[in-house]
């Protein structure tokens, strides 16, 4: 797809969501090429959730983009972490705490879902103790076709943020943003709509 076509599509997202919300293009599918197409699109904020994937798009395209950081994040990668990344979501390991030098959000399962990460709601308030730099929250609610069907995971860790004093909430994706925005994210992370068939 052209610059022309994903900066029309991005431009008019953050439009949408307006200036409270920063759009997060989740580049996992991303090729490093490609991301020089997202550059020249005017795409600031991009998020990888590979460390090698991050550390390879990085050396490529350097300071176009503002580096979160979005997958699974092991203890043994936080160093490529560190010297890239202004923000992780996804920390929900001691282990990864304990080496981790960045802001971050923790990742919170409220599904209950084996094959998910994240830490259990009713260990969130310990979990919080073991890293100073905590912004806020993250989730990933059940694959559903619906966007509704994730409001209630939304809207939970919208009240676990506030009970514990954090402002940052990152939940929403290309298929479930809107829903995202209304119950509070303050981070979404999309990637098809900007570039695939949709949108």
């Amino acid at each position: 797809m052209s610059p022309e076509r994903i900066r029309e599509r991005y431009e008019r997202l953050r439009e949408e969501v307006g200036s409270g919300v920063t759009v997060v293009a989740a580049t996992k599918y991303v090729s490093v090429e490609g991301m020089t197409v997202l550059a020249e699109a005017g795409v600031e904020v991009v998020g990888e959730n590979r460390a090698q994937d991050l550390a390879a798009k990085h050396d490529a395209c350097g300071d176009a983009f503002r580096w979160h950081f979005i997958g699974h994040l092991q203890s043994r990668k936080a160093k490529v972490v560190n010297g890239i990344c202004e923000l992780v979501h996804s920390l929900d390991s001691e282990s990864a705490a304990r080496r981790l030098e960045v802001p971050a959000l923790v990742e919170v399962n409220l599904s209950g879902e084996a094959t998910k990460s994240g830490v259990a709601p009713d260990e969130l308030g310990a979990f919080l103790g073991l890293y100073p730099d905590v912004r806020g929250l993250m989730t990933m609610p059940p694959l559903a076709d619906d966007p509704e069907a994730s409001r209630p995971y939304f809207r939970r860790l919208r009240e676990l943020a506030a009970e514990h004093g954090l402002s940052e909430l990152s939940m929403g994706t290309s298929q479930d943003y809107r829903v995202a925005v209304e119950e509070g994210a303050t981070l979404i992370r999309v990637g098809s709509m900007l570039w695939g068939d949709q949108g």
